[in-house]
This record gives C-alpha cells, sequence and structure tokens, in this order.
C-alpha cells in the first residue's frame, strides 16, 4: 500500500481501474449509482480533493448519459451525493495525509541531525585519539632523534677513513640511508604531533588546483595514468592556508596515482555545497577494504607495503585546523573519493 501512494502513476492507475470496474458493474446489472461511491473514495482518498471531485464528476456524467430519460432531479440528487462524498472523503483523509507527511519530514530531519551527531562524535573520538598518540610521538622523536644525529655522524666520520674495505663502506652506506629514513619518519611525526598553525587567508580555489595537478603530473613514475580536471566554475573563495592545502591535496594526488591501475583516471573534482566547497580526488584503483575505511586517518595504519601511516593523519589534522574535514568513501564501481570539505568565505 505504501508503494502505491507514494507513486502517483499507481495511484492514478488504481483510481481508473476501480471507476471502469464500477461502469462495467453498473452497466451490466444496471444497479444504482451506489456503486460509483467505491472509486469516488477510494479517488478523494488517494488523491485528494480534485482526485474525489474528478472521479464524481465522471460518475455523474455516464449516469447523465446512460439513464437520459430518469428524473432530472434524481440525477442531479445522486450527482451531488458523490461530490458530497468526495468532499466528506477529502476532509477526512487530508488531515490524516498532512499529519504523516508531517511525522515524514520530521523523521528525516532528525535521521539527518543524528548522522551529523555521529559524525561530530566520531569526529571528537578521533581527534582525542590523536591528540594522545600525537603528544606521545612528539616526546619520542625527540628522545630518538639525539641518538639517531649521534649515529649519523659517527657513521659520517667513519666513512672518511681511507683504510675502509668495501664491505664497512657498504655498511656505513646502509647505516647512512637507514639513518635518513628514520629521520624523514621523525619529521613525520613531528609534523602530525605538532603541526604548524595555518596561515588562513581568502584564497581562489582554481589556481591551487591548476598548481596541485602541475605537481602531480611529476609523481606518476612511468605509469599511464590519466587526470580528469570537473571544477565548477565561478566557485567562491575559501578561507584556508594555500601552502598547506597544496600538500593536502598533492599527498592524495600522489596516494591516487599509486593506487590506480596503468590506463587508469584520477579525477580532480571541485564543486559547491551549500556554505561549502567540496574538493574531490577521484582514484579506480583496488580501493579499500570496507572495515578499514574508518581507520585510515588513525596513526600508523596503513594498507600499503612500505607506508609508514602518517600521511593520511597529518592531512587529517591540517584540514581540520582550517575548519573543513576530510572524508573517504568508496566508490561504487571501484576505486575511493577523498573530499577536502572547507568552508567558504562569506560574501560582505
Amino acid at each position: 500500500m505504501d508503494k502505491i501512494t507514494t507513486r502517483p502513476v499507481l495511484r492514478r492507475l488504481l483510481c481508473t481501474f476501480a471507476l471502469l470496474a464500477a461502469g462495467f458493474v453498473d452497466w451490466l446489472t444496471g444497479g444504482s449509482v451506489v456503486v460509483y461511491a467505491i472509486p469516488v473514495v477510494l479517488a478523494a482518498a488517494l488523491e485528494g480533493w480534485g482526485g474525489g471531485l474528478a472521479v464524481a464528476a465522471l460518475s455523474s456524467a455516464w449516469v447523465f448519459a446512460k439513464s437520459p430519460a430518469q428524473a432530472v432531479t434524481t440525477n442531479v440528487s445522486e450527482s451531488l451525493a458523490l461530490m458530497l462524498l468526495a468532499c466528506l472523503t477529502a476532509l477526512a483523509t487530508g488531515r490524516e495525509r498532512r499529519l504523516r507527511h508531517h511525522y515524514q519530514q520530521v523523521a528525516e530531519q532528525l535521521s539527518g541531525v543524528y548522522e551529523k551527531v555521529q559524525a561530530n562524535f566520531e569526529g571528537m573520538k578521533r581527534a582525542e585519539r590523536l591528540s594522545a598518540i600525537g603528544q606521545l610521538s612528539a616526546g619520542l622523536a625527540h628522545e630518538i632523534r639525539n641518538p639517531l644525529a649521534s649515529i649519523s655522524g659517527a657513521a659520517a666520520i667513519l666513512a672518511r677513513s681511507q683504510n675502509l674495505d668495501p664491505k664497512n663502506t657498504k655498511c656505513l652506506e646502509i647505516i647512512t640511508s637507514e639513518c635518513e629514513r628514520l629521520n624523514g619518519l621523525l619529521t613525520n611525526f613531528l609534523n602530525f604531533a605538532r603541526p604548524r598553525p595555518p596561515r588562513l587567508q581568502s584564497v581562489q580555489l582554481e589556481p591551487v588546483l591548476e598548481n596541485v595537478l602541475g605537481l602531480a603530473s611529476h609523481g606518476v613514475r612511468g605509469k599511464t595514468v590519466r587526470f580528469e580536471n570537473k571544477i565548477e566554475s565561478g566557485l567562491q573563495p575559501v578561507e584556508c592556508d594555500p601552502e598547506q592545502l597544496e600538500q593536502v591535496l598533492l599527498n592524495l594526488m600522489i596516494n591516487a596515482i599509486e593506487a590506480s591501475p596503468d590506463g587508469g583516471i584520477v579525477t580532480l573534482s571541485a564543486a559547491a555545497e551549500e556554505s561549502r566547497i567540496a574538493i574531490g580526488v577521484v582514484d579506480q584503483g583496488h580501493g579499500v577494504a570496507p572495515a578499514h575505511i574508518d581507520r585510515l586517518f588513525d596513526p600508523f595504519f596503513t594498507t600499503k607495503e612500505h607506508g609508514t601511516g602518517l600521511g593520511l593523519p597529518v592531512a587529517h589534522q591540517i584540514v581540520r585546523q582550517m575548519g573543513g574535514s576530510l572524508l573517504a568513501q568508496a566508490n561504487t564501481d571501484r576505486g575511493m573519493t577523498f573530499s577536502v570539505v572547507l568552508p567558504a568565505k562569506a560574501e560582505n
């Protein structure tokens, strides 16, 4: 029944069928006008005043056409009775229909509010978790960096010796290389734990996004990945740090390139959504398991073989400091969409 009441075509087909059936019964049995009460009531209940009165008028026309010899007063009274029945039914069901529509709207609003509250709650939990891990990371990074610098310095001193055999030289190269890698990892820790405050300013997005596309083209590394630009024209400026925004988007673009197969398409899009601007990076890669999507912004969680698990958390921190949000969503066919949502600058 819900399917019928929510689809105008089905409602009208049902009313038409009921009217034809009543007319057939009347023609077959020579019955009274009472048989038309059913389609009139049905039409008024489903279509309201207009539908009920239309079916009542059609029924009256058929009664007049079928029995022209019948007394005019009788036909008129029967027609008026059908009209009155349509009005009473529409009046009785109209209030119920309005209440149902109102409750449906309230339910949809409550559902939207619940989703926003749930998203905010998850964001608060993630922010608390990130803050705690960030403080721990900062302390560890400082404690590790000092002995790491000593190891790297000692290796550099030993490397200056002229009496090293090739095996020892190779070992020193490994020590130096791994010290540099660990130092880079510690830098990421510190960027995550204590990202610099954004220097907010009003920024037009088009030049920033074009620059990101130009920089991302250098990260293809032999892949035959194509880029698509779907940037809506006439976008409002956003309040952000352009340098940090470029850093975040370039990180997302490089991730999309690495996830894409040869011949894949990486799309950079931007569109207005109410008072916000949504910037999307879409790839056609293997995607992320549904169970892992909620963990993508957790520190040290990674789906890459040699990843550190800090790229997306750092990006999340940066976007959050600019008053926006970073979202991850699996595409319906394949791949992922990462969206940076920033508030549009209010027009003066």
